[in-house]
């Protein structure tokens, strides 16, 4: 089994920064590539950002050029940077992964808990 936990979520004015961390542990061989994920109050889940094990990031129009996504492989753990925080990004923030537990897999999905993130007007 895989276990993901995220953390650095909380309480930040608009216009302030919050970083969120998600480690993985458990049963790992690799990890495909690792993506936060979003949900607002009363609406759907939303993917903010992915990278990939060779490091290729992908962004919402509604994040790119304020937040950025970074892996450490070597921790098997992700981040995401959030600067200029708008009242419009309050969301629990999730973390997924897709992971191979052996190198015949060709990997499993798994999510985090979730964070709450809150930005104040």
């Amino acid at each position: 089994q895989v276990q993901l936990v995220e953390s650095g979520g909380g309480l930040v004015q608009a216009g302030g920064s919050l970083r969120l961390s998600c480690a993985a542990s458990g049963s790992i061989f690799s990890i495909v590539v690792m993506s936060w994920y979003r949900q607002a109050p009363g609406k759907q889940r939303e993917l903010a950002a992915t990278i990939t094990s060779g490091g290729t990031t992908n962004y919402a129009d509604s994040v790119k050029g304020r937040f950025t996504i970074s892996r450490d492989n070597a921790k098997n753990t992700v981040y995401l940077q959030m600067n200029s925080l708008k009242p419009e990004d309050t969301a629990v923030y999730y973390c997924h992964g897709v992971v191979r537990s052996t190198y015949r897999s060709s990997g499993n999905d798994y999510w985090g808990q979730g964070t709450q993130v809150t930005v104040s007007s």
